[in-house]
């Protein structure tokens, strides 16, 4: 059982890089051949240089035969040359990933430990702390995150001075330096996971502070903290697992923004700039990444749940 439930989850991972790759790949196809070319030679190019430009890159090509042969270098690890600067797609996302790699695991590591203390909280006390929870939830999924980074930047960065307002230090120049350059857009990132997330981790635990083994429990004399922390909030971890893995995707799309607002060069700044030039290989290789991230999340995720809750499986 377990084997096919494995199996079953990578096949449908499988399946969704491959659609997400075809879509992308025939919007990509949409822009006329001409105008990557003009872009790429500039403005003062000739008809008959851009025609040339077109063959050497070979967008003259029908979509399917392009599409295949993407597909065919992509599974040997070959995401081809950049249409501008001739250099590896690989390489030039190698030099990008450090920094959106950052910003996304520190996300995660944010809306994780933050959403479980917010969700738990609200559940357990109740009264004024859980309605003012709920307001910050609201409030929180509200708000666009580009509207948060710039309210901090001017508030920490600009005004108090506390951390910078643009730039990405790596961690080999001290980590000190790196953990301040990503504070900012990783708290950007992150506010509006934390209050999705924690809606359902307080959710979560009022059903299974509910549940008649926790009355059985308590009539033990078991402690609240032990029955809190030991046996509910364990129960009730399969439910904001899968709405934290599905966190990876708003991160992955919050980055392409957050990066823009604090000029961090990652991959988010790389597929918007790629975007607009009609980088055809930068671009696919960037979302074939991001995809294969999610569903690598996912699927590990829903493993996971699978050992956890066996109906899981059966579901």
């Amino acid at each position: 059982m377990t084997l096919k439930f494995m199996a079953r989850r990578v096949a449908v991972g499988v399946v969704i890089l491959c659609a997400v790759c075809l879509i992308t790949y025939a919007l990509l196809y949409l822009r006329p051949p001409t105008s990557i070319a003009q872009n790429l030679l500039g403005p003062d190019a000739n008809e008959s240089e851009v025609a040339a430009k077109v063959r050497e890159l070979g967008l003259d090509r029908p979509f399917l035969v392009q599409f295949r042969d993407w597909v065919v270098h992509a599974i040997t690890g070959d995401l081809g040359a950049s249409y501008g600067s001739s250099q590896p797609v690989i390489g030039i996302m190698s030099t990008r990933l450090p920094i959106t790699l950052s910003l996304v695991t520190g996300g995660l590591l944010v809306v994780g430990t933050a959403s479980v203390a917010v969700g738990v909280i609200a559940a357990t006390r109740g009264g004024a702390i859980d309605r003012a929870l709920q307001v910050f939830s609201i409030a929180a999924a509200a708000l666009p995150n580009y509207w948060v980074a710039l309210v901090l930047v001017v508030v920490f960065a600009l005004n108090l001075s506390l951390f910078p307002a643009t730039g990405f230090v790596p961690p080999d120049q001290g980590v000190g330096r790196w953990l301040a350059s990503i504070t900012l857009p990783v708290v950007a990132i992150a506010v509006g996971g934390i209050a999705n997330v924690a809606q359902q981790v307080r959710g979560a635990m009022l059903g299974e502070l509910r549940q008649d083994y926790i009355r059985t429990l308590r009539s033990r004399g078991i402690s609240e903290r032990a029955i809190v922390y030991r046996h509910a909030l364990r129960n009730a971890a399969s439910a904001g697992l899968t709405v934290l893995s599905l966190q990876v995707i708003g991160l992955l799309g919050g980055v392409v923004i957050i990066e823009r607002v604090f000029a961090l060069p990652g991959l988010g700044t790389l597929l918007v700039d790629a975007g607009s030039a009609g980088d055809v290989p930068i671009v696919m290789g960037v979302v074939a990444f991001m995809v294969l991230v999610v569903v690598v999340v996912n699927t590990l995720v829903d493993l996971l749940n699978g050992l956890l809750d066996p109906k899981a499986r059966v579901s």
